[in-house]
C-alpha cells in the first residue's frame, strides 16, 4: 500500500490528481496539499485526503508529485517548519511534474539528498497536452532518473497519461524543453500566419479549416485556430510561462554546444508579449502583438 502526495492543484494538477484519485490501487491513499481546500473540495468527497501543511503530507507519503510553476515554489514547498523536508522521517521520492531547467532539477536532487542524509530523492516528469489532455488523461509524460526511482512513480504518472522514462535525472526537463520550443514554433506561426492571411483579405476561419486537413496541421493548429479566429486570448496557458521555458531550451543548446535559429526569436517574441502587458493572457496574444509591431523599414 502506497501513500501518495500531489502539491500544487492548479488547472494541470487538479485534473492529473483526479484521474490518481479515480484510478488509485485498491489500498492506496491520494493526500493533497495546496493553498486551500475548498479549492479541491470534490477530491476530498471523493476520497482524497487533505494536509493541512507539506510537513503533515511528508509525513504520510511515499512518493509527492508537484505541479507548481517553477523551482523556487518547489523550494517554498520544502522549506521551513512547516515545509515538506520538516516532515520526512523515512525514504520519500519527489517527482517535480512542473516544466523547469534541466539543471535546476539536477541541482535540486542534490540539495534535497544531502539536506535529508539520502533519504529524499528527485526525478523529473513534465508534461505536454495542455489543459485538454489533462481533463482527458492523456498527456504525454517524459521522466528522467535513475531506474528504481523512477520504477516507483511509473505506476501513478500512468494514471495521468503516456509517460516515457528518458534518461537520467533532467532528461525529462531536457525532452520538455525541446518539445517547447516546437510549440512555441507552431504558437508564433499560427499566429503570424492568421494576421498576414487577415491583411490579405482572406477568411482566417476558412483557411483554418484548410490547413488542419493539410500537411501543417498540428494539435497546437487544432486548439489555437478558434482563438486566433474570433482573437480570443482568455487564458489556458499565460504566455508569460513561456519565457521561463524558452530560458531553458536556450540554456541546454548552450551547454550542448548547439546553435539555435529559432530559440532566440522565439523568446524575443514572447518577452515582447509579456513587456506588453499581456503575460497573464493566454499564448493566443501572440497574434495581437504581431499586429500590433511597427512596421519594419
Amino acid at each position: 500500500m502506497t501513500t501518495v502526495g500531489f502539491i500544487g492543484l492548479g488547472t494541470m494538477g487538479k485534473r492529473m490528481a483526479g484521474h490518481m484519485l479515480d484510478r488509485l490501487p485498491e489500498g492506496d491513499t491520494l493526500v493533497l496539499n495546496d493553498l486551500s481546500a475548498d479549492r479541491v473540495k470534490d477530491l476530498l468527497d471523493a476520497g482524497a485526503v487533505w494536509a493541512d501543511s507539506a510537513k503533515e503530507l511528508a509525513g504520510k507519503a511515499d512518493v509527492v508529485f508537484f505541479m507548481v510553476p517553477d523551482v523556487p515554489q518547489v523550494k517554498s514547498v520544502l522549506a521551513g517548519d512547516n515545509g515538506l523536508l520538516a516532515g520526512i522521517s523515512k525514504e520519500i521520492l519527489l517527482v517535480v511534474c512542473s516544466t523547469v531547467s534541466p539543471d535546476a532539477v539536477r541541482q535540486l536532487d542534490v540539495e534535497v539528498q544531502s539536506s535529508t542524509k539520502g533519504l529524499a530523492r528527485v526525478i523529473d516528469a513534465p508534461v505536454s497536452g495542455g489543459e485538454v489532455g489533462a481533463v482527458a488523461g492523456t498527456l504525454s509524460i517524459m521522466v528522467g532518473g535513475p531506474d528504481d526511482l523512477v520504477a516507483k512513480a511509473l505506476p501513478y504518472l500512468k494514471l495521468t497519461g503516456n509517460p516515457a522514462h528518458l534518461g537520467p535525472t533532467g532528461a525529462g526537463e531536457v525532452a520538455k524543453a525541446c518539445n517547447q520550443l516546437i510549440g512555441a514554433a507552431s504558437i508564433v506561426a499560427n499566429a503570424e500566419a492568421a494576421v498576414v492571411a487577415e491583411r490579405a483579405g482572406l477568411d482566417v476561419q476558412k483557411l483554418f479549416d484548410l490547413m488542419l486537413g493539410g500537411y501543417s496541421t498540428s494539435k497546437i493548429m487544432a486548439d489555437k485556430a478558434p482563438r486566433y479566429i474570433n482573437k480570443d486570448y482568455t487564458v489556458s496557458g499565460a504566455a508569460s510561462f513561456w519565457i521561463k521555458d524558452l530560458k531553458a531550451y536556450l540554456d541546454e543548446a548552450n551547454r550542448t554546444g548547439t546553435p539555435t535559429v529559432q530559440g532566440d526569436r522565439l523568446l524575443d517574441a514572447f518577452q515582447g508579449v509579456v513587456d506588453a502587458g499581456w503575460g497573464a493572457e493566454d499564448t493566443a496574444i501572440v497574434q495581437k502583438f504581431i499586429e500590433e509591431r511597427p512596421e519594419e523599414n
